[in-house]
């Protein structure tokens, strides 16, 4: 297990780490944004570093894709990359810092954003990526999103948002509320998918005596769908919800014959989406910065 990551004779002392420096100047930017962004203060002079902060990172997302984040540790991320935790204090201050790279590397990769569809089909598109890429990977949710600043990729996404609302005509503010609207309609509508599906996998691998490790896609499928959380939800409503302590549910679920959402019936994600542009959409009418219908 190597300690230092600089390619050297075997046995030579690493290089006795850096001291932090005092800000040059008052307005200079934390470390760690300036980190995120690849603008790091210059590397002393001596060979280049065999262990990067890119490869700590992509370690740490291969270990939280395997195990979930609870399992990312700078002892575990060392591991997998050959080194003591030490080397890699050489490129991050701990694991608070590697949890914000990891923040934004998990948004890499852009969607494909239909051109010519107009504002809404690619906010549509972009907003329905960013749930399908939580659901694909859980534990990005656990990550600090709201709380961290955001780095190269995740504003190459925003931009992509400015880039479907290139036509309409609102100042840059607007245009960003817009686009924060979105992205919290996105972390609370994956975060409810991501739960119950958590909730119902572990209630299938505790009611066959599994060991918390069985990987889901050992389990049989129909069982974790029958045992979401709020399989149920409706029938719960029609037994249980009586008139006298719950007057408003009962005379709503009452009259009501199912099956009237206007999307596919195991298409929520859509169903909140579209309710979200709709409200987008007369807002952007009522401020004048669309046309009429099909803008």
């Amino acid at each position: 297990m190597r300690t230092d990551d600089t390619p050297g004779p075997a046995g030579q002392p690493p290089e006795t780490p850096e001291q932090p420096q005092p800000a040059a100047r008052e307005h200079e930017l934390p470390v760690v944004v300036q980190r995120l962004w690849g603008d790091a203060a210059p590397r002393r002079r001596g060979p280049k570093p065999a262990l990067s902060a890119g490869q700590i990172v992509r370690a740490a997302m291969d270990l939280a894709d395997a195990e979930g984040l609870a399992a990312v540790s700078m002892a575990r991320v060392a591991e997998a990359v050959g080194y003591t935790s030490m080397a890699l204090y050489r490129h991050m201050s701990g694991k608070d810092e590697l949890l914000i790279l990891m923040s934004d590397a998990v948004a890499a990769d852009l969607p494909d954003i239909p051109e010519d569809g107009g504002w809404r089909a690619g906010l549509e598109a972009w907003t329905r990526a960013q749930i399908d890429l939580a659901i694909t990977r859980p534990w990005m949710l656990d990550l600090p999103l709201s709380a961290v600043p955001p780095g190269p990729n995740r504003v190459r996404w925003m931009d992509q948002a400015f880039g479907a609302l290139r036509d309409v005509d609102l100042p840059a503010d607007e245009k960003l509320a817009i686009v924060g609207l979105l992205a919290q309609h996105v972390l609370g509508e994956a975060r409810v998918h991501v739960e119950t599906r958590r909730a119902a996998v572990e209630k299938v691998r505790r009611d066959a005596g599994l060991p918390d490790e069985t990987p889901e896609a050992d389990l049989d499928p129909a069982a974790i769908e029958a045992a979401d959380p709020f399989a149920d939800f409706e029938t719960v409503l029609l037994k249980y919800a009586g008139p006298q302590a719950y007057p408003n549910l009962f005379a709503s679920f009452a009259s009501w014959q199912g099956g009237t959402i206007d999307s596919p019936a195991d298409d929520d994600i859509a169903f909140g989406i579209t309710v979200v542009l709709d409200g987008v959409d007369a807002y952007l009418r009522r401020r004048g910065a669309i046309g009429g219908v099909g803008s």
